[in-house]
């Protein structure tokens, strides 16, 4: 269906799609259709635009800062066509600096017609048409503008909080080059990078360029007085003294008199400053291109052209004979009035000026592209169970720089061991936080610790760690979370995309645990796994309850921060359970048993046993019971050993390996068989040896851990 007509003195230009209508209904299903605006602007020539609603009625036009129903949606296909009203139109095409959006443009001479069709992806924000065209030998060029909008999330304002809330925790990450859609920026605080710094200078380099060719032709300059020494009938000026002083000598023909003279001179402060102005936007541009040209593929001709131009043009204007007499700019002793009202002169100090600011992501008149909505909500949704973590545990969080370098001059966050954060407090681990890790067999890929995939490389992106000391030492229970920039309705029920939620089952099932030593098996390591969406849901979601059966399920992430309350809840359950719960409730494989690790033998450890002393440092490796052993306690099972020494009580617990009879030692008198206990130490129960409230009546008890637990 036709959206958009514009009527050109030149040409009509018209906007299709087939799918509009189904985003339309989305997007007020979503956000109501109050949400779903745009600004439009176009340059000069234009007759009449016409907006097509989605009713079909006609609705006409006007340049102004009044919002419209929007028209361009995000992943939606759009047909343009530009029907010249000449055949005097030898060429036209698609003035993006992208090469792949140019090439999707084709123009027909022979019908006068330019199409193509756009489709933004992710990116969301302001976006240009711009058509050049060759009229009757004269190149012109045309842009309208809009707004691409979001039918997920509310582009006016979900958009703004989501980019605040990266930048505040990291400084340049939301930033990208190369986009298809830009948003406004204005003066903030903070360094100047080389992508505001060259996306900024973008918007001025016509106009400094073309001030400082202005200055060069028609130069300021101020009169100085030069001392000169002069035989009298070169002195063209004559003073009273220098008549008197001639007079005096007027037989001496050769006589030198000293004279001051007034000349023109181009060394003048404001000149000086041109000189350094120039030179230094002529080398940190001159930089920049170089590796913007030779490193970026996806740059159009045109693009490359229009750079290498400005380069030369830059260049050319710093070797201008004109600066061969001016001086080096060593400051401004005093304001200077030329600098402030010179027409010229003052377009190169506030460009200057500009340029050594730096910029904030607030809307401003200068243009900045960002990275897509689904990478920025990826980081956002990161940044957001941090918080959610932190302020639960009132942990410090430890990290290093997270940021690396992408590319050209754009940032992305590390991933992996690079992007750990840790939550400690007093000195001890509760919790560890990391970005995208990539898990597989492979040493040299930005994993976690012992965690892999023995088929294909696992890429979770974001992955929560919590520490239990309650069943092991310092033992990690991990979680997964996904963040996905999609979302499905089930009848009024926003739900994630199916293939999500299968990927979380993968997940679970293809990441294990190999601790890369003593031979050990591999070890199933992820208790559960949750897809971030951006859409609404209550406790009574299938996807809420499938968390509680399953361990697979999802939570709403938006920036309306009450949908964040369901995630927040679930973490905190998290933190408040214990190991031996959490292992309680996975499930079994069919036809096993599962054997949660609680049960303990508490035995007494008398001084005849000839480990006694290994207890107390922590080294003993075998435990032999007397020559009677209870029959009422089932051997199998016994999960970790206890040693009761007596007339102090428990402080340690040790893992059981192995269960079998011996005697107490070779060639030892007492050869009664007994029954022996591999131990491997675990970790210790409490600070100090503790009498526990349990019945030693047959020096053995048999418990559960929980219950030797305060």
């Amino acid at each position: 269906m036709d959206l958009l007509r514009i009527e050109h003195t030149d040409f009509t230009l018209t906007v299709e799609s087939t799918r509009f209508d189904a985003m339309w209904r989305k997007g007020v299903g979503n956000l109501g259709a109050e949400k779903l605006r745009s600004t439009y602007r176009w340059g000069d020539g234009v007759e009449r635009v016409v907006l097509l609603n989605e009713n079909g009625e006609v609705r006409e036009l006007v340049p102004s800062i009044d919002t419209e129903p929007a028209i361009f949606f995000e992943q939606t296909d759009y047909s343009v066509w530009v029907d010249f009203k000449s055949d005097k139109v030898t060429e036209a095409c698609f003035d993006s600096p992208r090469k792949d959006v140019n090439e999707r443009f084709s123009w027909k001479k022979d019908k006068q017609l330019l199409a193509g069709f756009l489709n933004y992806g992710n990116e969301i924000g302001r976006a240009d048409m711009p058509i050049v065209y060759t009229l009757d030998g004269v190149q012109k060029r045309f842009v309208f503008s809009y707004d691409v909008i979001s039918a997920k999330l509310d582009y006016h304002n979900d958009w703004k909080i989501i980019v605040k809330d990266i930048e505040e925790e990291y400084r340049m990450l939301s930033l990208d080059y190369l986009r298809r859609t830009y948003h406004g920026i204005q003066e903030g605080a903070g360094e100047t990078f080389d992508l505001i710094w060259w996306n900024i200078f973008h918007s001025l380099q016509e106009q400094f360029i073309k001030a400082c060719h202005n200055i060069i032709d028609r130069p300021r300059h101020r009169l100085r007085s030069i001392e000169d020494y002069k035989r009298a009938d070169q002195i063209r000026h004559f003073t009273p003294m220098l008549e008197q002083q001639i007079a005096e000598h007027r037989s001496e023909e050769t006589r030198l008199y000293r004279v001051e003279e007034q000349q023109n001179t181009y060394n003048t402060p404001e000149n000086r400053f041109l000189k350094h102005a120039l030179g230094t936007i002529q080398k940190r541009y001159s930089s920049l291109a170089d590796r913007i040209l030779m490193q970026n593929k996806e740059l159009a001709e045109t693009e490359r052209t229009r750079i290498g131009e400005t380069a030369q043009q830059l260049t050319h204007l710093t070797r201008s004979p004109f600066f061969r007499t001016v001086g080096r700019y060593e400051g401004m002793k005093q304001e200077s009035l030329v600098l402030q009202r010179d027409v010229n002169y003052s377009k190169i100090y506030r460009a200057f000026a500009i340029l050594q600011k730096s910029f904030s992501l607030n809307d401003g008149l200068y243009r900045m592209e960002t990275k897509d909505i689904a990478t920025l909500y990826e980081i956002w949704c990161f940044i957001q169970v941090e918080k959610v973590v932190k302020e639960l545990t009132h942990a410090e969080a430890e990290q290093d720089n997270r940021q690396e370098l992408n590319g050209l001059f754009t940032y992305s966050l590390g991933k992996g061991e690079h992007s750990k954060i840790i939550f400690k407090k007093d000195d001890v681990t509760l919790a560890e936080l990391i970005y995208n890790p990539r898990h597989s067999d492979r040493d040299d890929v930005k994993g976690i610790g012992n965690l892999e995939s023995r088929t294909v490389p696992q890429k979770p992106d974001i992955v929560l760690q919590l520490t239990k000391d309650d069943l092991q030492e310092g033992m990690k229970l991990t979680y997964l979370f996904d963040a996905k920039y999609r979302m499905e309705k089930d009848g009024a029920n926003d739900v994630p995309p199916d293939d999500a939620i299968n990927q979380m089952h993968r997940y679970r099932d293809a990441i294990y645990f190999n601790a890369k030593h003593d031979n050990e098996q591999l070890k199933k390591e992820v208790i559960g796994g949750y897809i971030l969406f951006p859409g609404k849901m209550d406790e009574a979601s299938r996807f809420r309850h499938s968390i509680d059966e399953v361990n697979i399920g999802a939570f709403p992430m938006r920036p309306d921060q009450k949908q964040h309350q369901l995630l927040t809840d679930f973490i905190a359950d998290l933190l408040r359970k214990k190991a031996v719960e959490v292992v309680e409730q996975v499930i079994p494989q069919k036809g096993t048993t599962l054997a949660v690790k609680n049960r303990v033998l508490v035995g007494v450890v008398k001084p005849d046993n000839p480990q006694y002393a290994n207890f107390f440092d922590g080294t003993a490796t075998q435990y032999y019971s007397g020559d009677t052993f209870p029959t009422t306690i089932p051997l199998d099972g016994i999960d970790f050993f206890a040693p009761y020494i007596q007339g102090k009580g428990v402080r340690d617990l040790y893992e059981v390996m192995g269960i079998h009879t011996a005697t107490k030692a070779k060639g030892a008198e007492d050869d009664k068989l007994r029954i022996t206990f591999e131990l491997k130490y675990a970790r210790p129960l409490f600070d100090d040896y503790r009498i526990v409230p349990l019945p030693i009546v047959y020096t053995f008890n048999d418990t559960l851990l929980d219950h030797l637990l305060p």
